[in-house]
């Protein structure tokens, strides 16, 4: 049969007509036979409601029947002209979503407990995405892309309490921690570790809660330890604690932890409060090099500092340290009592005269006599730190203050993971929620890298994320709507295009919605309803 086939995109969806050329006398013209939607271009299949249905054509051929099985085209089988339900939030969820599986720790998250994946990821993107108080996860849930990406989800207080209670079991946290500490491993691994502590008030009643005094500040609750990867800041681990039991006192069992799991480090950066002769000689023993900073009252500190603060002013110990100028001293030392080391007297000469100015004015005024107001002057601005390790001075500072990496970490935990929404009444809730704050930090900590050399935040970017909406049909259908140039930069940095997809499984707020859109009040869509309870009364105790 003579002729060709032309076809027309409109609404992104593509159409064919049939064209075949006559000669009228003098005059060539075409005739054309439209065809209907474009179902399998490659094998001819075709869609028209005229024609009764699917039917196949080609210009060799000319009209077929049907096919026995209609083509996947990527959408749902249409018998009636399909309602859009609702619009939702799809930008950030697709996002957060797609980074998470480009990174090798998706599979380790999926596998902490496989038949809850759905109500995990779903409160994980929670915590980053909406955060606060839990009983509104459902809210959030329903006007969201995820209720499509993870419809066994359902939340509600009764699943949440269960799933908190399920995460805090120690060996499913252990085996989550050795599959997570091998993804780690296979990529850049691990060059020593930060180790740090952070309180948690709360009112919860469980033994964890205790009244501590923790530098000067009174509060009661429990404490959360982080340890980071000393390089990258990346979160390794955390356990909790009593509120009342000092720093020093938990450095053994953090490295025995550490060690279960595999990951025997040779390099600790410890904040003050871990310096005692103990913990020195564990670290010693275990052979693991580290660099702590030493409080003013400890005998050590006043030993070495009251020999070496004479001539510390010399030029000779100058060193310049992201724009402040400092004195720097190396002296060799003993360690708990046989360990050899080196200390750094350090004199920081801005706060020098921010500390004298209140250190000095109190003794001023009560006449305190001149060899007093000179030692309290001298110690304005200076501190000290130890290396098991020979540092040149110019270098200690630099490495000591990657410390500040943990200190984001507990930003992003308390900003940006709701580690502090503790709305919970028991230690097994408690314990599964600091858990759930942990995986939202390692993919906030992620995102921020990600992000690092880019011209926006994780924050900014989220939020414009947020505004990229998508369209639900009530055949399951789901068409987002056209991207910004925020929203493509963010997509295009993970490398990930939005794209129409069907859901056989839809949440069934949905289902009911569209079958309240159609005209008779019957079920004309194919959504399959998931067993969500109702949407009002909803009652969360966690």
């Amino acid at each position: 049969m003579p002729g060709f086939i032309s076809y027309q995109k409109k609404n992104d969806q593509e159409y064919a007509t049939f064209c075949l050329a006559k000669w009228t006398g003098n005059a060539k013209i075409n005739e054309t036979v439209y065809l209907g939607r474009v179902v399998d271009k490659e094998n001819g299949v075709f869609y028209s409601k005229k024609r009764g249905g699917l039917f196949t054509f080609s210009v060799k051929d000319g009209f077929g029947e049907a096919p026995e099985k209609e083509p996947d085209s990527g959408f749902g089988k249409r018998k009636a002209k399909r309602k859009e339900v609702c619009s939702l939030d799809y930008g950030d969820a697709f996002f957060l979503d797609g980074f998470l599986k480009s990174t090798p720790y998706y599979d380790v998250f999926c596998s902490i407990a496989p038949d809850a994946k759905d109500i995990l990821l779903s409160l994980v993107y929670f915590y980053i995405l909406k955060g606060g108080a839990r009983e509104h996860m459902r809210d959030w849930w329903d006007g969201s892309y995820v209720c499509l990406m993870y419809p066994d989800a359902v939340p509600s207080g009764s699943k949440i309490s269960k799933l908190y209670r399920k995460l805090s079991d120690p060996d499913l946290q252990l085996r989550f921690t050795r599959k997570y500490m091998e993804a780690v491993l296979s990529g850049s691994g691990i060059h020593g570790i930060l180790i740090d502590s952070t309180g948690m008030p709360n009112a919860i009643s469980m033994d964890k809660r205790e009244v501590w005094n923790h530098d000067g500040s009174c509060d009661e609750g429990a404490r959360l330890i982080y340890v980071c990867e000393r390089n990258t800041g990346l979160p390794l681990a955390a356990r909790t604690i009593s509120g009342n039991i000092i720093d020093a006192s938990t450095i053994a069992n953090t490295i025995d932890d550490l060690e279960r799991v595999g990951v025997c480090t040779d390099f600790a950066i410890l904040d003050a409060g871990y310096y005692t002769d103990a913990n020195i000689r564990l670290l010693h023993e275990k052979k693991i090099a580290f660099v702590t900073r030493i409080k003013k009252n400890r005998k050590l500190y006043k030993e070495i500092f009251n020999r070496n603060r004479p001539g510390l002013e010399d030029a000779a110990n100058l060193v310049s340290f992201n724009g402040r100028v400092l004195y720097i001293k190396k002296v060799p030392c003993v360690l708990a009592e046989s360990i050899e080391a080196y200390s750094y007297i350090v004199l920081d000469t801005k706060m020098q005269g921010l500390e004298s100015a209140q250190a000095l004015s109190g003794p001023i005024e009560d006449k305190v006599n001149r060899e007093e107001l000179e030692r309290i002057r001298s110690m304005c601005g200076t501190f000290m730190m130890v290396s098991s390790e020979e540092l040149d001075p110019s270098e200690i500072l630099p490495l000591y203050y990657t410390r500040g990496q943990i200190e984001q970490v507990f930003d992003i935990a308390k900003g940006s993971a709701e580690l502090l929404q503790l709305g919970l009444h028991s230690e097994e809730t408690f314990d599964g929620h600091v858990f759930v704050s942990f995986l939202a930090v390692i993919i906030c900590h992620l995102l921020q890298r990600l992000f690092l050399n880019e011209r926006m935040t994780t924050s900014e970017a989220l939020g414009a994320l947020r505004n990229h909406k998508c369209k639900l049909y009530d055949n399951g259908d789901m068409v987002p709507y056209e991207s910004k140039k925020k929203q493509n930069l963010c997509y295009d940095l993970i490398k990930v295009k939005p794209q129409k997809k069907h859901f056989d499984k839809c949440p069934s707020i949905w289902c009911v919605l569209a079958r309240n859109s159609t005209d008779d009040g019957a079920s004309q869509h194919r959504c399959v309803a998931s067993s969500a309870p109702p949407v009002s009364s909803r009652t969360l105790r966690i």
